[in-house]
C-alpha cells in the first residue's frame, strides 16, 4: 500500500528564454526560443511525484489573477488535488528564467503570492498534514510557515523531508523535525559551515546536520550524482550519462521521484537509484514540469 505524500510550497509562471550566453551586467542578448509555463519548486515537485505514481497533495497559494486561474487549470490537468490551493491578495508568482547553450540557468523569483504564507494558514492545514505520510517541502515559502509545519508532522510521527533551496536562513530548532534533509553542494556548505569539496568533505559536513538533529542526508552534486548519507554510513549513487537540455527542474524532479519511491517502501538507497533515473530523464527535455517524466517512461 502506498504512503500518503503531502508537498507544501511555492507555485510559479515559469518565463523561460534560451541564448546564447547569459547577458553581463548592463548587456543586452539576442535569445532564441521563449517558452512560458508552470514551474515553482513545490508544484514542481508535486507533479514529478504525482506524473511517477504518488498518492500527492498540494498545498500552495496563488493570487487572485490570470496566472493563478491557470494554475489551478493546470494542477486539475495534472490530477492534482486542488483542496490545498489558497487565494491570496497578492499576485501569483513568476520566474523569469534564462537558459544557456550549455543548458546552465539562471533564475529571478517574483514571489507574490508564496510570500504570503502564515503560520495561521499551516495550522488551518493541519488536518492534511497529519492525514499524510511523508511531508515534502523546500524554502520558497517564509521559514516559520516550513517551521510550523515540520513542527506538526514531525510530533505526529511523520516524515519530513526538506529541499533547502534556496538556501535560506533556518532557526537551529528546525533539524530536529527532519527526517530526510536534501542539499546541493553549496546549501550543504551554508547550513554546516564546512567547505565542501567533494564526498569526503561532504560526509563531514553532512555529520554536523545530522549532530544538530537531523535524521538522513542525501546530497545532490548535478552531474555526478548523489551522496547519501545514515548514521556513519555514506554511499554514492552515480548519475545517469545524458545529453542535458535544461536542468532547470531536475532537482526537484529528484526530490518528487525520491518521495514516491520512499511511499513504496523503498530503501533510501534504492529511492535515490529512481530519483536519479527520473532526473536524467528531465534535464534532456526543456523546461520544468512540463519536463516531469512519467512512470512508465521509468525503465
Amino acid at each position: 500500500m502506498k504512503g500518503k505524500i503531502l508537498v507544501i510550497g511555492s507555485t510559479n509562471t515559469d518565463m523561460t528564454a534560451f541564448c546564447a550566453k547569459m547577458p553581463a551586467p548592463g548587456e543586452t542578448v539576442l535569445g532564441n526560443d521563449f517558452v512560458m509555463g508552470p514551474g515553482g519548486k513545490g508544484a514542481n515537485q508535486a507533479v514529478a511525484a504525482k506524473r511517477l505514481g504518488g498518492d500527492v497533495k498540494f498545498i500552495c497559494k496563488v493570487g487572485d489573477d490570470i496566472f493563478g486561474e491557470n494554475t489551478i487549470r493546470h494542477f486539475k490537468e495534472e490530477c492534482l488535488d486542488t483542496s490545498g490551493v489558497m487565494i491570496s491578495n497578492k499576485p501569483s508568482g513568476v520566474a523569469l528564467i534564462t537558459v544557456d547553450e550549455s543548458a546552465e540557468n539562471c533564475i529571478v523569483v517574483a514571489s507574490g503570492a508564496n510570500n504570503d504564507y502564515t503560520q495561521e494558514d499551516i495550522r488551518s492545514c493541519e488536518a492534511m498534514i497529519k492525514e499524510c505520510d511523508i511531508l515534502l517541502m523546500q524554502l520558497e515559502i517564509p521559514v516559520p510557515a516550513v517551521m510550523e509545519a515540520a513542527k506538526i508532522a514531525h510530533e505526529a510521527g511523520k516524515i519530513v523531508v526538506l529541499n533547502p533551496a534556496p538556501a535560506l536562513d533556518l532557526p537551529e530548532e528546525i533539524f530536529k523535525y527532519i527526517s530526510l534533509f536534501i542539499p546541493n553542494e553549496n546549501e550543504l556548505e551554508k547550513y554546516s559551515g564546512v567547505e565542501v569539496k567533494g564526498e569526503e568533505t561532504a560526509a563531514k559536513a553532512a555529520k554536523v546536520l545530522m549532530d544538530k538533529g537531523v535524521g538522513d542526508l542525501i546530497v545532490t552534486m548535478g552531474s555526478k550524482g548523489s551522496l547519501i548519507c545514515q548514521g556513519d554510513e555514506t554511499e554514492f549513487v552515480q548519475a545517469h550519462k545524458v545529453e542535458a537540455v535544461d536542468t532547470t527542474g531536475a532537482g526537484d524532479c529528484y526530490c518528487g521521484a525520491l518521495c514516491v519511491a520512499l511511499s513504496e517502501g523503498l530503501s533510501l538507497k534504492d529511492a535515490a537509484a529512481f530519483a536519479t533515473k527520473a532526473s536524467a530523464l528531465a534535464v534532456q527535455r526543456p523546461g520544468a514540469q512540463n519536463a516531469m517524466p512519467y512512470r512508465k517512461e521509468i525503465i
